[in-house]
């Protein structure tokens, strides 16, 4: 299994923390992504008209990546102050 977690606004639109999926579901975080906007038609809208960061076992990554059983990937909105 991979934990996916959603963290600040892109959890409440999604109405969910965390959500573990089965590793062949998703064996990269392009396919991760891909499964979590067929998951629910709604998620598509949601994590496809905005910014998405990710990170894999708190590590922020930019390309798609290879997961392994037991990875944690999070999705956030960018984070911006002042």
């Amino acid at each position: 299994m991979i934990t996916v977690l959603f963290f600040a606004k892109l959890s409440e639109q999604l109405g969910v923390r965390s959500l573990q999926v089965e590793w062949r579901q998703a064996q990269d975080t392009d396919q991760l992504f891909q499964y979590l906007t067929e998951y629910k038609a709604e998620w598509a809208v949601t994590l496809t008209s905005q910014p998405c960061l990710k990170a894999v076992n708190q590590a922020m990554v930019n390309n798609n990546i290879a997961l392994k059983e037991g990875d944690e990937v999070a999705f956030f909105p960018p984070v911006t102050g002042g």
